[in-house]
C-alpha cells in the first residue's frame, strides 16, 4: 500500500484501447441509495426504554446522571472509534529489552488506554465501594449497568474493570493487607506505568486461577506457595507454578490460587514490589483469542514469585470466590450490553434499508424478528437488573437470591448472546458479514462471558447445588415467583410445574442445563409479568413459557402484538 489517494491514482488505458479512459468523475455508475445514515452518535442510554426502565428499577431517580453521562460518552463517535481501533491492533508482549533483561511488559494501542481512563473516570470500578462507604445503595446495580452501556461501545477493557472491582470482598479478607489497596482503587484514576503501588494514582487488579490440566477444576492446581517464614495469613510466601489464563497481565496485581502446605489457598501477588523490582512473573505469551481481542489474556508462569497470603492456608476457593461471584455478575451485563449493541444496529439497518417498495421493518416476516429478539433483550434486562439489586440488599434472603440468581442469569444469557448476535448479523445481510459493521466483532465477543467463570455445565450445575444444600436459595426464588402468581395462566403453569423439574434434576445431572433454563425462563416471565408492558410480558409467557413459539428468531405466535413490543426498541434514529 502506498499513502497516495485514489485521485492521486493516474488512470492508464485498456490494453488495446486506442484512447485513455475517461476521468473517474465521468465514471458515475451509480449513486449511493438505499444505505442506512450514520449508526452513531446516540445515546445508548436515552435510547433503550427497556434497560433505562429496568436499571432506574434497581438503582432509583438518583442513578439517572452517571448512567446518562456514559450513555452519551460511550456513543459517541469518538468512543466507537477507539473501540474499533483497540481491537484492529491487539496489544503485543515484549519480552525482552534490547539488552536482554526480562521485560515482560504488554504493550497496547493509544486507544486501549484511552478506554481505560475513560471507564475510570466514569467509576466502573469503584462506584459500588464508594457508595457503600458513604452509606449508600445501589452501587452494585449502577455498576453493573455502567458496565452494559461502556460494553456496547467495547468489550475488552471491561475485563481489567470487572476483575478490579470484583477484588474487593477477597481482598477484605485481610484487612492489614487490603487497605494500601483499597486507598488506591477506590478513586483512583487510570495509571498505566508499571511501578510500586504507593506510587500510582490508582490501581488494577486481575486474577489467576486456572492451570492446563484442571481448567474449572481448580482443586487440580500444581503451583506451589512456600511459606517465606512461619506463614499464615498476611504472611510472604514464595510462588512457583504455571497460570494457563492470567487476562489483563499488565495490572497491578492479581489474586491467585496456589497449593500452600495447608492446602489450596489464595494469595495476592503484586506486579512490582515496593523496592520498585519487578516480581518474579514471567509472562509467557498472549492467548490469540477469538474475541475480546483489545484485552491481553495470557499463560504466566512463577519463578518463586513474592506473594502474599489472603486468609488462611487451605481456604483459597472459599476466598476467591468471593471475587468470582462479582465478575459473574458482569458476565450477566457483559452479554447484555453485547445483545443491545447488535439489535441496535440490527434496527437502525432496518428501519433505514428498503426492499420490494417497503421499508425492511414495514415487512411482516422482519418485524417479527425485530420483536422476537427484543423481547429476548428485554427479559434479559429485567433478569439481570433483579439480580443486581439483590447485590445491593443487606437481607440473607435477598442475599441467598443473588447467589442463585447470578448463576441463573450468567447461564441464561450466555447462552442466548451468540445466537441473538448471529439474528442481528442477518438483519444487515452481507453487509453485516463484513467488519465495518462491527457485528463480526460482536459475534466474536458474544460466546466469551459463556465461558469465562464456569461454562454452561459448570453453572447449572451449581445452580442445583445452590437449591439442594441451601434452603434459603430455594425459600427466596418462590418469594420471588410467588409476587407474580396469578397475573398469567401460562406462568402459573411454569412455576408449578418447577417442583418436579428440581426432583427430576436432583437424580440426574444429565438434566441440569434443562432444569437452570426452565427456573431462568419462569423467573423472567415473572419479572415481566410484574414490570413490563402486557403486550411483552404476555407474548413472552406464550412463546417461551407455553412453547408457543418455534426455535428460531422470528417465529412468535400469531396473536403476539408484534407492533407493540418491536416499539420498545426504539434504538434513537431521528
Amino acid at each position: 500500500m502506498t499513502s497516495e489517494t485514489t485521485s492521486d491514482i493516474r488512470q492508464e488505458p485498456l490494453a488495446g484501447s486506442d484512447a485513455a479512459a475517461p476521468p473517474l468523475a465521468e465514471l458515475a455508475t451509480h449513486a449511493v441509495t438505499n444505505q442506512p445514515p450514520p449508526f452513531g452518535p446516540r445515546d445508548l442510554f436515552a435510547s433503550d426504554p427497556a434497560f433505562r426502565d429496568a436499571a432506574l428499577r434497581a438503582t432509583g431517580a438518583w442513578a439517572e446522571p452517571a448512567l446518562a453521562a456514559l450513555g452519551r460518552a460511550a456513543g459517541s463517535d469518538a468512543v466507537r472509534e477507539a473501540g474499533v481501533l483497540a481491537n484492529r491492533h491487539p496489544p503485543e508482549l515484549v519480552t525482552f529489552d534490547r539488552y536482554g533483561r526480562r521485560l515482560d511488559e504488554v504493550r497496547f494501542h493509544p486507544s486501549y488506554h484511552a478506554l481505560m481512563r475513560l471507564a475510570m473516570e466514569h467509576r466502573i470500578h469503584d462506584v459500588a465501594w464508594a457508595r457503600a462507604a458513604a452509606g449508600e445503595g445501589g452501587g452494585h446495580a449502577l455498576h453493573a449497568a455502567l458496565l452494559a452501556l461502556f460494553t456496547q461501545a467495547e468489550a475488552g477493557v471491561m475485563c481489567p474493570i470487572s476483575m478490579t472491582y470484583a477484588s474487593v470482598p477477597a481482598l477484605r479478607r485481610q484487612p492489614e493487607v487490603a487497605q494500601a489497596w483499597l486507598d488506591r482503587l477506590i478513586g483512583g484514576r487510570y495509571d498505566p506505568v508499571l511501578r510500586p503501588a504507593s506510587e500510582k494514582a490508582g490501581v488494577t487488579l486481575g486474577m489467576a486461577m486456572t492451570e492446563k490440566q484442571g481448567g474449572s477444576d481448580v482443586r487440580a492446581n500444581a503451583t506451589r506457595a512456600e511459606p517465606a517464614g512461619a506463614g499464615g495469613p498476611s504472611a510472604d510466601y514464595r510462588l512457583t507454578g504455571h497460570k494457563w489464563f492470567c487476562s489483563a497481565p499488565m495490572s497491578d496485581a492479581f489474586l491467585t490460587l496456589a497449593v500452600a502446605p495447608g492446602g489450596l489457598s489464595c494469595l495476592l501477588v503484586p506486579r512490582v514490589l515496593p523496592d520498585g523490582t519487578r516480581n518474579a512473573i514471567h509472562v509467557m505469551r498472549l492467548k490469540d483469542k477469538l474475541g475480546n481481542r483489545s484485552n491481553a489474556s495470557s499463560e504466566i508462569e512463577y519463578h518463586g514469585a513474592h506473594a502474599v497470603l489472603i486468609g488462611a492456608e487451605g481456604e483459597g476457593v472459599r476466598t476467591i470466590i468471593e471475587m468470582v461471584h462479582g465478575t459473574r455478575l458482569d458476565t450477566v451485563f457483559g452479554s447484555l450490553g453485547i445483545m443491545r449493541a447488535a439489535l441496535a444496529q440490527a434496527h437502525h439497518h432496518v428501519r433505514h434499508r428498503r426492499a420490494f417498495q417497503r421499508t425492511l421493518i414495514d415487512q411482516p416476516a422482519m418485524r417479527g424478528v425485530i420483536a422476537d429478539l427484543q423481547l429476548d433483550y428485554e427479559a434479559a434486562a429485567a433478569l439481570a437488573f433483579r439480580v443486581a439489586q439483590a447485590f445491593d440488599a443487606s437481607g440473607e434472603s435477598e442475599r441467598a437470591f443473588a447467589r442463585l440468581g447470578v448463576a441463573l442469569a450468567k447461564y441464561q444469557l450466555n447462552k442466548r448472546a451468540p445466537g441473538f448476535v448471529a439474528e442481528c448479523l442477518e438483519c444487515l445481510g452481507g453487509g453485516g458479514y463484513v467488519e465495518e459493521s462491527d457485528l463480526p466483532r460482536l459475534y466474536r465477543e458474544a460466546p466469551l462471558n459463556g465461558i469465562w467463570e464456569g461454562s454452561g455445565n459448570v453453572i447449572a450445575l451449581d445452580v442445583l447445588r445452590t437449591l439442594a444444600r441451601a434452603p434459603d436459595a430455594m425459600a427466596a426464588l418462590e418469594t420471588e415467583l410467588a409476587a407474580a402468581t396469578g397475573a398469567d395462566r401460562r406462568l402459573d403453569a411454569a412455576i408449578r410445574a418447577l417442583p418436579g423439574e428440581l426432583r427430576a434434576a436432583a437424580d440426574d445431572e444429565g438434566a441440569a442445563r434443562r432444569t437452570c433454563e426452565r427456573i431462568a425462563l419462569t423467573l423472567q416471565g415473572a419479572l415481566l409479568v410484574r414490570h413490563a408492558p402486557p403486550a411483552t410480558a404476555d407474548a413472552f409467557c406464550a412463546a417461551r413459557l407455553a412453547g408457543d413459539g418455534g426455535r428460531a428468531y422470528g417465529t412468535l405466535p400469531g396473536a403476539t402484538d408484534i407492533a407493540a413490543v418491536a416499539a420498545r426498541v426504539t434504538d434513537g434514529d431521528a
